[in-house]
């Protein structure tokens, strides 16, 4: 766990525990680092205007006024094995590095007996990756042309590894079960195209800004048995 993982977990720990004040020593053992360490992350927390409070003597320690902030987003142990076993029946998915993160923050606010739980039926279960790819280095160039809409020049190889170099419009991804494709508009084809994300060699931005493709439209001559990931 990085430093800025470990103060937003540190955070929700104070919080579950709330009223509760919990001892330096407790907190870092339950994030496997030094006393040190806690008390650095906790006095930049303070710093930054977290409302955590010192109370001194026996039975004292470090706490947070639960009322001052959100409550914490708990999940129950089904719910963390949901998320767990996608994760882990999708390793090349270019979103597996921020599910894992945030699988980790919410994890790590769970309270201890549902955490063990999830645990335990998670030991109990196996899945067979889709199949792996490499994790293209050039995710962060793409998903930005995503966000904020721009065309890219990208070099592209094909199954013969024969490249060529073109300039597309993003219009999203497509999952399969072959791999992740950049689905775009193709100005070198004038016409829709996808891309494989690992046979990407290359990309350059234009810093052209364009009106996003649709990507359903982009799509249309594809089977129509596609989902949609929802956040509802």
């Amino acid at each position: 766990m990085n430093r800025t993982d470990r103060l937003y977990a540190l955070v929700e720990e104070l919080r579950a525990r709330a009223p509760r004040p919990l001892r330096a020593a407790e907190l870092a053992a339950r994030f496997e680092v030094s006393t040190r360490t806690i008390e650095r992350d906790l006095l930049a927390l303070q710093e930054a205007g977290v409302p955590i409070w010192t109370q001194p003597g026996p039975g004292g320690g470090y706490s947070l006024n639960p009322d001052t902030t959100l409550p914490p987003l708990n999940l129950t142990p089904e719910e963390a094995v949901a998320l767990a076993t996608a994760l882990a029946a999708m390793p090349a998915m270019p979103f597996a590095a921020a599910g894992h993160s945030a699988l980790g923050k919410l994890a790590a606010v769970m309270a201890a007996a549902p955490r063990a739980t999830a645990g335990r039926l998670a030991e109990r279960i196996r899945v067979t990756p889709l199949p792996e790819q490499p994790a293209s280095t050039l995710w962060d160039t793409i998903q930005r042309a995503l966000l904020q809409p721009e065309a890219i020049q990208i070099t592209y190889q094909d199954r013969a590894g024969a490249e060529t170099v073109r300039t597309v419009e993003p219009g999203g991804l497509l999952g399969t079960g072959n791999g992740w494709y950049l689905v775009a508009w193709c100005r070198l084809r004038q016409g829709p195209r996808t891309f494989r994300l690992d046979r990407i060699a290359r990309v350059v931005r234009t810093g052209e800004a364009i009106a996003p493709p649709d990507l359903d439209a982009l799509l249309a001559e594809l089977p129509h048995d596609l989902a949609v990931p929802t956040l509802r």
